[in-house]
């Protein structure tokens, strides 16, 4: 039988990523943590975590991991409506910088003044890695697979176009989009993790590895960084 006091340890664990740490954040000793930890384990019959610095979940830990931070948050929830306070404990949420910088934020205010949120930028082919691993409870993801113990439900589309400046065009793709012309023609690029320019050039037949590229890690600012002719790149709809 699984208790709430051991899922509350092991949660915070691996946030605080040491024992003492989710020593400090329970107010008990770091043995009392690692008791819990055991015997949370021992009932399971799975490594739950992974004891290095930082600790950090087994796959099996993660699983756990995700049903102590929907417990935490259902608690806090109804121990906000029992206490008619309105705030109940964040919900934690990955989102790709471009959905934050669009129609989340946009999406989630009528909520922020009952609701508080945590939310946990990465590129949107890696949110659910974020929820697999138990570090947030939801996640805005172009998986489709669903992340065993969790349902999967459509938001809709998000468009991305190629967009350059008129110059920029005129220098580096006079003679159209060529494979030559893509293969030298500078790009902007989000992050390591950004994989939209690279699908884009792989479609046209191009050695993502080719073209120079600037890394902009910033939505508003990748784009500033494209209308400033630095390179093309791949810009939401949604954005314009």
């Amino acid at each position: 039988m699984v208790e709430i006091e051991q899922l509350r340890a092991l949660k915070a664990v691996v946030d605080g990523g040491t024992f003492e740490a989710a020593a400090r954040a329970l107010h008990v000793t770091p043995s009392a943590v690692s008791q819990r930890i055991k015997s949370l384990e021992a009932s399971l019959g799975r490594t739950l975590v992974q004891r290095t610095k930082p600790v950090v979940a087994t796959q099996s830990g993660a699983a756990v991991l995700r049903l102590a931070r929907q417990i935490d948050t259902l608690t806090d929830q109804t121990r906000a409506e029992l206490n008619d306070d309105g705030v109940s404990a964040p919900i934690s949420i990955a989102v790709n910088a471009d959905s934050m910088a669009t129609w989340v934020l946009p999406a989630l205010a009528p909520l922020a003044g009952t609701t508080t949120f945590d939310l946990h930028r990465q590129d949107q082919d890696r949110t659910a890695q974020l929820l697999h691993d138990g570090i947030v409870s939801a996640a805005i993801t172009s998986v489709s697979e669903p992340v065993r113990g969790c349902t999967v439900r459509s938001l809709g589309a998000m468009r991305y176009r190629p967009s350059a400046t008129e110059k920029f065009i005129e220098r580096w793709f006079g003679a159209g989009t060529t494979i030559e012309a893509l293969s030298t023609a500078p790009v902007v690029v989000f992050d390591a993790d950004d994989r939209l320019q690279d699908n884009y050039l792989r479609h046209r037949g191009v050695d993502s590895h080719t073209p120079p590229r600037h890394l902009v890690p910033a939505s508003s600012d990748y784009a500033r960084a494209v209308e400033l002719g630095f390179g093309w790149g791949m810009i939401p709809d949604l954005q314009d």
